[in-house]
């Protein structure tokens, strides 16, 4: 999977997470769970910046997360700012596909990668639906490898 060094052309979208010390397990170590939180977050601000998916939110649609692989490369301490870049890899009918990955702030080590999947799915009706057309995609596509 995703192993690139870090640049900030590698995502046209980032996030920053502030870890918090609840965020710690017995290990003293940001909790495993914790990561999809982190990815979820970054997620969701990722969507909200396209157009497109903000005026289909307003129309109670929204992605159901119907798949997450996640790998945990390194541990998340506490003191730490975290980075997570997000993108699409693929885009179909009413799905898509999203790499992200989260890097140290400071020493931009890759820290995390995660792979999901979500549906376009209308809240009122409780079904898929068909992706809005979303005018410039090129610019939220990432490469996977």
């Amino acid at each position: 999977m995703f192993r690139k060094k870090y640049s900030e052309d590698l995502f046209n979208h980032w996030h920053e997470v502030e870890v918090r010390y609840r965020d710690l397990d017995t290990n003293n170590h940001v909790n495993n769970a914790v990561f999809n939180t982190y990815f979820e977050e970054a997620r969701i601000n990722f969507i909200t910046t396209i157009p497109e998916f903000i005026k289909g939110l307003e129309e109670k649609k929204s992605f159901v997360l119907v798949k997450c692989t996640i790998e945990y490369l390194k541990p998340i301490i506490y003191p730490s700012k975290l980075l997570i870049g997000s993108g699409c890899t693929e885009v179909g009918n009413s799905s898509i596909e999203a790499l992200q990955a989260i890097y140290d702030a400071d020493s931009h080590q890759l820290l995390s990668v995660a792979l999901t999947k979500g549906v376009w799915f209308n809240l009122n009706t409780q079904r898929p639906e068909r992706i809005p057309e979303i005018a410039d995609i090129d610019a939220y596509m990432v490469e996977k490898d």
